[in-house]
């Protein structure tokens, strides 16, 4: 699929409606980042610095997809619908594992764990942080965390068409989930309890099966 400003704004919406997934998946991680930050130190510039290495390695991630995505469609006459009916598929997968209904995706969470607990220790080696710019690397392979809402989302970038659009979507999502990762690193984490109660989970998850149903609706139809 062509890259537009509706498709990257689509996904930065997806990020932001799955960010009560990483504030279930992540916030954990956020809470014990703030004890490798030296005393007397601002947790800001180190909460962005590692944001910053987190989403780099969505977009690289993103860039890997979707050259393996346009060599895909390169190579098979309905290569390109067949990525793009995959990707409205995962969407709605996604919007049943946020809703809680049905947790298919921690399979695919399961299988990126075999890759995670190689560079998960290399992390460690990192703190404490001397400075906000060793949060960057460490970002970075966070990033890299075994997580369902990144896997669907990839399935965009798979669909992309080449390595710059499959980074473009990747990076237009993590920018979506940056606002409530960095919030919950700040004295405003009470949002915390508001994003995982059941009922905000199931309303954003049923607003994005319907954005998901209609995609899939539109390209079946296309077909």
């Amino acid at each position: 699929m062509a890259i537009d400003s509706f498709t990257l704004l689509s996904a930065f919406l997806i990020g932001i409606a799955g960010s009560v997934h990483c504030v279930g998946m992540c916030g954990g991680i956020v809470g014990a980042f703030s004890f490798a930050i030296p005393k007397q130190q601002s947790d800001t510039l180190y909460l962005l610095a590692y944001n910053l290495g987190r989403i780099s390695s969505y977009a690289l991630a993103g860039a890997i997809t979707g050259v393996l995505g346009a060599y895909f469609s390169s190579s098979s006459t309905y290569g390109l619908s067949v990525l793009n009916i995959i990707s409205a598929i995962m969407l709605i997968l996604l919007g049943l594992y946020i809703g809680g209904w049905w947790k298919v995706l921690t399979h695919l969470e399961r299988a990126g764990s075999v890759l995670w607990q190689y560079i998960s220790p290399i992390g460690r080696r990192l703190i404490p942080f001397r400075s906000p710019f060793y949060a960057i690397p460490y970002g970075m392979i966070w990033g890299w965390l075994p997580c369902g809402l990144v896997y669907s989302t990839l399935s965009w970038s798979l669909a992309s068409g080449s390595a710059y659009q499959g980074a473009m979507v990747m990076l237009s999502f993590g920018l979506g989930t940056l606002p409530a990762m960095l919030l919950l690193g700040t004295s405003a984490s009470q949002i915390r309890p508001f994003l995982t109660k059941s009922y905000v989970r199931q309303t954003i998850a049923l607003i994005l099966l319907a954005y998901a149903c209609s995609l899939l609706y539109g390209l079946v139809g296309h077909i």
